[in-house]
């Protein structure tokens, strides 16, 4: 037997690359027998059905003839174009995602979604995982558990006793997965019973739990391509060629459902387009976000560092508590002028607290903890109980209604070591939380109100923003009807604010619908920082009340309102937006004095003072062993807004030589003059401050 036989007949990861099993689990073939027996019960099933006409309705109106079990959307579409078709990755029937190969039922609306609709890309990695599982499977002959889309792509978990997962085995990992898309295997479902399920994967003690502790039903559905079966809801594009660019970014260890007692888990990343185009260009936008990583700019800015003495807990230096304090100071500014009052409360939910004391343990279990249909739901650490505290400590009348609370309190939430990441994980961190007791009356224009704050803030950050509303999830606290008003307020505010928004149903806390923020930064990545939520449910955990204009005790609604999120997460975005470019109101080094020669000094050294005292971060370089230019250009790359250059005539006539870190020349200006202009840029937060001064 030849080496590369034995070598290929191994497969798997060996750190040395990974090479397909040549041959495959047994298991694989087994379940394939199964399949192939019912998947034909099945489609005889289908063929006895009797079609009826159905009428099928368009976005635009449009109605399209059709027969109930035989036509497809992917028929539909492709009787308007055959480019249509052939774009359309999911559709989605009746406000529900559906194959484009499932035969309809009965009369619907019909909806083709293509790549840039949220939902059909999360459709379109879905089956990329399932790619990248059946790679896995062929590779490793490991056992598969969760294999999810994620915000961007999407992973997959596995079990395996061999040879862990290399980045040197991505290379083979992507060949498996080449010759998967290029053979265009056919996405089919299939729903199967309980039992046949338990059968077919009998093998996998992950699929067996799976089925034992979530799938409550008598059947459930699987999804095939190739030789991977997988239990999945579906649905999926309509063949493996769909994915036309892909990539296996990272590999990682996990645990099973993140519990650390459980057994440990290979995880794969994945990206994938349908379109190498799309492909190339992620590609260029992740190399300038590892440029961008706020952990490198951090450390190069000199703004803070973490220290293993205090995991989790960031240490910002003074240029960094610079950028810090002024987002507070900013939010707290618009804070005032739209009515809220600021207050400081203790963490009253303290993990600590809760640890050791019994009293705060069942306090908390009272106060915090809800029970749904018996699964509870725990509020994390944050200022709401504190909030409502202060609203119940005394009697509250309609006429301080709307009451809105503002606080920077510190929190603290026991992360696991490692889940931290720089700025975007930590233990320690500042919310600009903020909630606002009002009557069920007044939800819709105080939630207007929230939209324009979060747009006037966003819009001083450079940030796009995405709006959705989140209603009512299958499980969940409180009347319906009043439920349906709340919703209907949202609807009416969104449409007043004038910004597009979408629906995103069932997707609501259990407490109340809300409205999800995701923006968008310069590096066209998304997050979500802001959040806007209604609350039924404190002000009864509570047992908050105010009286009415007739004298009745009510209960107010709460609303659940940050738009910075965590400001430690915001400065770690904005940092990687602006890569470390900051604007001159937020930045932590704007102005830097430099003289032409050790004359000027003196000089020099005045003019940062008369600076610094007006309000602005200013320092001078009178480093004798640098020459002008080079002095000019270290400013440059520290990325100090504005350099002024002084020498003999500056001096004589007591003004500045202006220019900025991109080095456009403003010329000479008068002392008076340049603080001015500036404490204008700073004061009005001017974005093109360089072309406006």
């Amino acid at each position: 037997m030849s080496e590369n036989k034995s070598k290929k007949e191994k497969g798997g990861g060996n750190g040395k690359g990974a090479i397909e099993l040549n041959p495959w689990p047994d298991y694989i073939h087994e379940r394939l027998n199964m399949w192939d027996r019912l998947k034909k019960e099945a489609d005889e099933i289908l063929k006895a059905k009797v079609p009826e006409p159905i009428k099928i309705t368009l976005p635009d109106g449009a109605v399209k003839d059709g027969k109930s079990w035989q036509t497809t959307p992917y028929e539909v579409a492709q009787s308007i174009s055959q480019g249509l078709a052939e774009n359309t990755v999911v559709a989605k029937v009746n406000g529900e995602v559906w194959d484009l190969d499932r035969p309809l039922e009965q009369d619907c609306k019909l909806e083709l979604l293509k790549f840039d609709d949220d939902e059909a890309k999360t459709v379109f990695w879905h089956s990329s995982a399932h790619i990248l599982g059946e790679a896995l499977e062929r590779v490793y002959g490991g056992h598969l558990c969760y294999g999810p889309p994620i915000e961007e792509g999407y992973y997959y978990d596995m079990y395996t006793e061999g040879a862990g997962v290399s980045n040197l085995d991505f290379p083979g990992i992507e060949e498996v997965m080449k010759k998967i898309t290029k053979e265009k295997q056919p996405f089919e479902r299939l729903e199967m019973k309980k039992e046949d399920l338990l059968e077919m994967f009998k093998y996998n003690k992950f699929k067996v739990r799976l089925l034992n502790e979530k799938v409550k039903t008598d059947t459930t559905t699987v999804y095939r391509c190739g030789p991977l079966i997988d239990l999945c809801r579906g649905p999926h594009v309509r063949h493996t060629g769909k994915v036309k660019a892909f990539t296996v970014t990272k590999n990682s260890s996990s645990y099973w459902e993140g519990n650390s007692e459980a057994e440990s888990l290979q995880r794969v990343y994945g990206i994938s387009f349908p379109d190498p185009k799309q492909l190339k260009e992620w590609k260029h936008f992740q190399e300038e976000a590892a440029k961008r990583d706020h952990r490198k700019i951090g450390i190069q800015q000199k703004l803070f560092f973490f220290h293993e003495l205090s995991p989790g807990s960031c240490f910002f230096t003074h240029r960094g508590a610079y950028i810090y304090n002024t987002l507070i100071d900013f939010i707290r500014g618009e804070y005032c002028k739209r009515g809220f009052q600021e207050v400081v409360t203790p963490n009253v939910y303290n993990t600590k607290l809760w640890e050791t004391s019994g009293h705060w343990q069942h306090y908390a279990e009272n106060m915090f903890a809800f029970e749904v249909e018996k699964e509870k739901y725990a509020l994390k650490p944050m200022n709401c109980p504190g909030h409502c505290l202060m609203f119940g400590y005394t009697s509250r009348s309609w006429r301080e209604l709307p009451l809105r609370m503002a606080d920077f309190g510190v929190l603290h939430r026991n992360e696991l070591s490692g889940a931290l990441s720089g700025l975007t994980r930590v233990r320690r961190f500042q919310q600009d939380d903020a909630h606002i007791f009002c009557t069920p009356e007044m939800i819709q224009n105080e939630i207007k109100g929230c939209l324009e704050f979060l747009s006037a803030v966003y819009n001083i950050f450079g940030f796009d923003f995405v709006l959705k509303l989140s209603t009512r999830p299958e499980k969940f606290l409180g009347d319906i009807a009043f439920w349906n008003d709340a919703e209907e307020q949202l609807k009416n505010s969104l449409n007043d604010f004038g910004k597009e928004w979408k629906l995103n149903p069932g997707d609501g806390a259990f407490y109340g619908p809300k409205i999800d923020i995701v923006v968008t930064d310069a590096l066209r990545r998304q997050h979500q920082c802001a959040t806007i939520q209604l609350d039924f449910q404190l002000p009864i955990r509570f047992d908050l009340q105010y009286v009415s204009e007739t004298g009745e005790k009510k209960r107010p609604v709460i609303i659940h309102r940050a738009i910075l999120g965590s400001v430690e997460r915001m400065i770690a975005i904005l940092t990687e937006s602006y890569g470390g470019k900051w604007p001159f109101w937020l930045s932590p080094r704007q102005c830097m004095v430099i003289p032409v020669a050790p004359p000027f000094d003196d000089y020099a050294k005045n003019v940062s003072k008369q600076l610094h005292d007006a309000g602005f971060q200013a320092d001078y370089d009178t480093d004798p062993g640098d020459t002008m230019n080079k002095k000019i250009r270290n400013a440059q790359l520290e990325q100090y807004n504005f350099i002024f250059v002084v020498g003999e005539k500056e001096k004589t006539n007591n003004t500045l030589n202006v220019r900025t870190r991109d080095n456009k020349v403003h010329g000479e200006h008068s002392i008076p003059d340049v603080i001015q202009k500036l404490s204008v840029l700073k004061a009005d937060r001017v974005k093109n401050w360089e072309d406006s001064f």
